[in-house]
């Protein structure tokens, strides 16, 4: 994987780049719609390429893992070939369902123990299995086994994790050069910064990260329940010191506002379950302000879904027919939010691009937060 910055804001630490893996160019900043299952909910791969624009979807280890498993997805040719999805794909490492499993788990120097969440079955993910996984599943990008704290955090816990964390890592290093690709095309190993809300540690941690020179370096940890100041005051020290010439991945983040202000930190690459998870429950984004279509003011509102949208969702359908298959559980509502809402946060990071090339990025953000605020 190749990294370049095209272009810098001149007003904060944006910046506009390329990513070149072998199935595809990623143009940054860039959101990546999450396909947990292999799939990203209630949305076909030829509407997610075509309408939507994506240009990489995330997997989940875990998931992927556990079902279908990895006999079927090798027996596949990996997990582009058996999901039809031909451009890059990341893969997280699994550390934050792991995390979410706090009590069914058992975390010890070598790995974790776990009982799967689908039948109760026992399972051990060690930092090398880990990697093992990540070379069957076969994404482009693929990330460090590491443990995600959770918020609060005391601070001699998230002290011991970030331990546990870098030595995992240095086993997941180790690993990595130690195997080869199963499939015809290389992939990048991500290793991912930690340290809570803790400045000394997330300093430590973003140090020990840049001192690795992987292809790119993700920061994890955050967007657990912390402040936004508190996440926006750890991105800001982390960037500061992971290397400009890799790209940076904020994990797990966010709304929209969460991501133009992180891109105003120097993040550039972006995933979040927000814009489909949202969706469903009839919370639509636009760059006017936030939806919410059940409301009974939309009731007899058969003005297109979005004028200004992108999707051809947003050309077709009404505000009051989107409302009443909401209301109605039907499942074409989650489908018609879903594109909506991927189509709006694939434009907001592609507009920002725009913006940071054509110098005008600070003040477009300003006015466009004020906008994403609003309740319509």
């Amino acid at each position: 994987m190749r990294f370049s910055v095209v272009s810098r804001d001149q007003k904060s630490s944006a910046r506009a780049g390329e990513m070149i893996t072998d199935h595809g160019v990623i143009q940054t900043p860039i959101f990546m719609p999450v396909g947990t299952a292999g799939a990203v909910k209630a949305v076909h791969m030829r509407e997610l390429e075509q309408d939507i624009n994506a240009q990489i979807i995330l997997g989940n280890t875990y998931h992927l893992y556990l079902r279908p498993g990895l006999e079927v997805i090798k027996n596949a040719g990996g997990l582009h070939k058996f999901s039809g999805w031909n451009k890059p794909i990341l893969t997280d490492s699994g550390g934050y369902q792991v995390y979410s499993l706090a009590n069914t788990r058992k975390l010890t120097p070598e790995g974790v123990v776990f009982n799967s969440h689908i039948d109760g079955s026992k399972h051990t993910f060690t930092p090398e299995y880990v990697m093992d996984i990540q070379r069957i599943i076969g994404a482009d990008i693929i990330m460090a086994f590491d443990e995600c704290t959770p918020y609060p955090c005391e601070y001699d816990y998230a002290k011991k994790s970030l331990k546990l964390t870098h030595d995992w890592l240095r086993r997941c290093i180790h690993h990595f050069a130690n195997t080869n690709p199963l499939y015809d095309h290389s992939q990048s190993l991500f290793p991912i910064v930690q340290g809570s809300v803790y400045k000394d540690l997330r300093k430590q941690s973003a140090e020990v990260i840049a001192s690795v020179e992987a292809d790119g370096n993700a920061i994890g940890g955050l967007s657990v329940g912390e402040p936004h100041e508190k996440m926006y005051e750890m991105t800001e020290l982390v960037c500061n010191i992971l290397p400009g010439n890799k790209p940076r991945y904020l994990m797990g983040v966010g709304t929209p506002v969460n991501i133009l202000e992180s891109i105003a930190l120097g993040i550039d690459m972006f995933d979040c379950v927000l814009p489909t998870r949202n969706a469903r429950h009839g919370l639509l984004y636009t760059r006017e302000g936030l939806i919410n279509i059940k409301n009974e003011k939309w009731k007899n509102d058969f003005s297109l879904l979005d004028e200004q949208g992108t999707s051809y969702v947003d050309k077709f359908y009404s505000k009051a027919y989107l409302r009443h298959l909401i209301i109605s559980q039907e499942m074409l509502g989650s489908i018609i939010a879903s594109i909506h809402n991927l189509a709006f946060y694939l434009w907001l990071v592609n507009e920002t691009r725009s913006k940071i090339i054509d110098g005008s990025f600070s003040m477009w953000k300003n006015k466009m937060e004020k906008q994403l605020s609003n309740r319509l």
